[in-house]
């Protein structure tokens, strides 16, 4: 096995995010679960919505795309695997994210539709609810994967929230084949409640069939794929069925399940919640960055809970400090 020229390879919807503040009332007028994720199944109903949006920020976005983002400011090398439509969105996600220190050279997908945009509603509380219309994210085909970038990657980092649509869901499939066959490592994420919902047997097929590595997922997520409404019951349940089990718990920190071992640590204090966006993306980052470093478990986690401390006192996915130097001075 040759050495890997990436630390992570990620494939993931490539999604322009929009960010705007909102209050709560809005969120109940325009009918949505407030902190929740949303399809938006129109391009229509998607510049509806956009124009009752007040000032936004745009940011290249997606879990998966987020993630890698944040292990390049860590250091880290890093290549994202994605589809965008030959529009000025695409355009803005292709520039950011290369700007950010990710390698991305998936072709363009001419036509409609447009590229994926999420737009996030960011109420005082600090809660996101996102509404994502995928667009051209959805059709990123099995063709498009680059099978030598995938090979040359330590760990093939995959979202549960591209499982949706048919196409991507062949291109992962495929690409969890390449890694394995290339002797990598697979990192999942579960994403969102949701996606269990339609998808937890086919993610179960994958974690009894030995395809996932490193497991990353959230209290509620843990408690949907094993159908247990008790968090060590539902720890236990998974127990040994995945060589790496993460689960954060927001401010009740995060655990690690690593073999026979069992690591917990605390939330990082912060001086201000202001935007969740990114917290779960930013964690993985930290963690898969940890790993990739040869930092122990516990490290990988502390390192994953200060990235996620560090995203969630303003608004965006993206670091507003030096992520080395804070590692660096808090990992010492």
């Amino acid at each position: 096995m040759t050495s890997p020229t990436y630390d992570v390879v990620a494939i993931g919807n490539a999604i322009v995010d929009i960010l705007a503040q909102a209050e709560d009332s809005f969120i109940e007028e325009i009918g949505v679960a407030k902190g929740s994720m949303q399809l938006i199944f129109s391009p229509e109903d998607a510049d509806a919505l956009y124009a009752r949006m007040g000032p936004g920020r745009e940011i290249s976005g997606g879990s998966a795309a987020n993630t890698v983002a944040g292990i390049a400011a860590l250091g880290g090398r890093t290549a994202f695997i994605g589809q965008v439509a030959d529009d000025q969105l695409g355009q803005v996600f292709a520039h950011d994210i290369r700007a950010a220190g990710v390698d991305f050279d998936t072709a363009v997908r001419p036509g409609q539709p447009s590229t994926a945009r999420c737009l996030i509603f960011v109420t005082p509380d600090g809660q996101r609810t996102m509404n994502t219309f995928l667009g051209a994210s959805q059709f990123l085909p099995a063709a498009a994967l680059d099978e030598e970038l995938i090979a040359n990657g330590a760990i093939l980092y995959l979202e549960g929230y591209l499982w949706d649509p048919e196409e991507p869901r062949a291109a992962m499939r495929k690409a969890i084949e390449i890694a394995r066959a290339a002797g990598r490592k697979v990192a999942f994420t579960l994403s969102d409640v949701f996606c269990i919902s339609r998808h937890g047997d086919d993610f179960r097929k994958l974690i009894e069939g030995g395809m996932i590595d490193i497991l990353f997922a959230n209290e509620n997520e843990l408690l949907a794929l094993c159908e247990r409404e008790e968090f060590e019951a539902a720890v236990q349940h998974l127990h040994g069925k995945v060589p790496v089990l993460v689960v954060t718990r927001s401010e009740k920190g995060a655990i690690a399940l690593v073999g026979g071992e069992r690591v917990e640590v605390p939330a990082e204090p912060i001086a201000r919640l202001v935007d969740t966006t990114g917290a779960g993306d930013m964690f993985a980052a930290g963690f898969l960055h940890g790993q990739a470093q040869g930092r122990s478990v516990r490290d990988s986690l502390r390192l994953g809970a200060l990235c996620a401390a560090e995203i969630i006192q303003h608004y965006g996915a993206r670091a507003e400090v030096d992520l080395k130097e804070l590692a660096a001075e808090k990992l010492a």
